[in-house]
């Protein structure tokens, strides 16, 4: 029995190709296992070696151009305060593209994890089909969302506000039914066996048990949504992104800096703001 349990211990390739070494420790033979950071070092610099030659790394330029950083940063950093004027209307449409967005991705979402939840939806096919949507909206990135809503809807916020509602549809189901798979279902299944459907069981004896998660997720993404709406204008989607754009544009980094401080002040305080709000839920 020994013999055939040492048999079916299976060896690792790197022990089948450097065999570990054989030590006397007193009367006893104790194999040592060779170290892997040899292996490990060669295979990390070629991993870095491949990546520069595909991107054409050149760390000369890095060396000749890099003063023009601290150039463009002390510009950025000196605001022009009175183009101040012009980047308020812009900033209170992302904040409004972000609001709008999240509340209806977050409300579309709850249905969707529900119904994506193994413990709750029996149908394994139903429950395949619906994390296959759910991995399909969260693989496109925000900003190809954004640019196909454009060409449906046309420029503007309203395109900006689909994109968000989609982008935040994604992450809210996805996060939340993980969070149904692992709440108690012990009241769900007594409702059940009472007579309730699934809708009055789930409503009853699970949503209160995920409601402070849930509106977690919420404030996550909107926190989230604030700094994705902010560049969603290089796409024509509206909000900051435009001025951004148009300021970069023209060379104008005083500008810049005016928009930069202004978003970084207004993600500032949501942030803080939905911090506070998640850990009094939690």
């Amino acid at each position: 029995m020994t013999e055939q349990k040492a048999q079916k211990v299976k060896i690792p390739i790197f022990d089948r190709i450097f065999p570990p070494r054989v030590m006397r420790v007193g009367e006893r033979s104790v194999k040592k296992p060779r170290s892997r950071t040899p292996l490990i070092m060669v295979v990390l610099i070629a991993a870095v070696w491949a990546s520069v030659m595909a991107t054409g790394f050149d760390l000369a330029i890095i060396v000749r151009r890099g003063h023009q950083f601290t150039v463009i940063l002390a510009k950025i950093f000196n605001p022009d305060w009175a183009y101040m004027s012009k980047v308020i209307p812009p900033l209170l449409d992302t904040i409004k593209m972000s609001v709008m967005g999240s509340i209806i991705g977050s409300t579309l979402a709850l249905p969707f994890a529900v119904m994506s939840s193994s413990n709750i939806n029996k149908s394994a096919v139903m429950v395949a089909a619906f994390r296959i949507v759910l991995n399909i909206v969260r693989t496109l990135p925000t900003l190809v969302i954004a640019s196909i809503c454009a060409l449906i809807f046309g420029l503007g916020t309203f395109a900006g506000t689909v994109a968000i509602t989609i982008f935040t549809f994604g992450i809210v189901a996805k996060m939340l039914y993980e969070s149904i798979e692992t709440i108690d279902m012990g009241a769900f299944e007594a409702m059940e066996a009472l007579g309730a459907n699934k809708f009055e069981a789930f409503w009853s004896a699970c949503f209160p048990q995920i409601l402070p998660t849930y509106l977690s997720y919420c404030l996550y993404s909107f926190e989230i949504n604030i700094r994705a709406a902010s560049i969603l204008g290089y796409v024509g989607a509206g909000g900051l992104g435009i001025l951004i754009n148009e300021r970069i544009g023209w060379r104008d980094y005083e500008g810049l800096g005016t928009v930069l401080l202004t978003l970084f002040l207004a993600v500032l305080v949501i942030e803080n703001a939905s911090r506070y709000l998640r850990r009094k839920l939690s």
